[in-house]
């Protein structure tokens, strides 16, 4: 598929935020909800990875490989992920008129190699336009939380730090005030969420978010 092309019938909703932000746990969350919910096939996936070649390069860039080239190196790394992605499982289902559900996607490259790596955005913006076109999110949910509560959380999986968790609490107040920037500047596509709370009021939120932008998908109606 040529990145121009436009992927019908589907819908294609991205969960962004900080390390420790729980957009893992929202995202099947969100899944399990609408597949009660609505007769369209739901399919989750996440940034970088979502197909075998893309999942390599996860785990080579949040190993740290591709640090002491710089953010430029890590986006470009980003960017052959994320066409792979796409083009092997988002714009397929999009085409099937599946919900596709992506834990990350453009915003993070933008915040992280951007705003919190010192990239300069017109070199992002080319990016986008030759690895994604138009296959642009329907809605983002920006889970935002102070950096800390973030970390702690992040700490406490007991996982160990990958590359970008192991940044200074400036880089992840950067990532933060970046994100909430994305959703100032694209309010209809973007709607920020207190991650702050406790799981169970994030999904009532997320919840409450997708009957008022997709209320369709959300079982409020036919979809069209």
């Amino acid at each position: 598929m040529q990145e121009s092309e436009t992927p019908a019938g589907g819908v294609f909703i991205t969960l962004e935020g900080g390390e420790g932000a729980g957009k893992s746990t929202q995202v099947s969350r969100l899944a399990a909800r609408l597949r009660a919910r609505t007769n369209h096939p739901v399919v989750t996936t996440r940034e970088p990875g979502g197909s075998p070649y893309a999942e390599e390069i996860r785990a080579a860039v949040l190993a740290g490989a591709a640090k002491p080239y710089g953010p430029f190196a890590e986006a470009l790394l980003f960017s052959a992920a994320r066409l792979d992605h796409l083009d092997r499982l988002i714009r397929p289902a999009l085409v099937r008129g599946e919900t596709v559900i992506c834990d990350r996607f453009i915003d993070s490259t933008r915040a992280y190699q951007g705003a919190a790596g010192g990239l300069d955005p017109a070199v992002l913006n080319a990016l986008e336009r030759v690895v994604v076109g138009r296959t642009r999110p329907d809605l983002t949910l920006i889970l935002d939380l102070p950096p800390e509560t973030g970390l702690a959380r992040a700490a406490a999986r007991g996982e160990g730090q990958d590359r970008f968790e192991a940044e200074a609490l400036s880089f992840h107040a950067r990532l933060r005030a970046a994100f909430l920037d994305i959703a100032a500047r694209e309010p209809g596509r973007c709607a920020v969420i207190d991650a702050a709370a406790e799981p169970d009021a994030v999904e009532a939120a997320i919840a409450a978010t997708i009957a008022e932008r997709l209320p369709a998908l959300a079982g409020e109606g036919p979809r069209g």
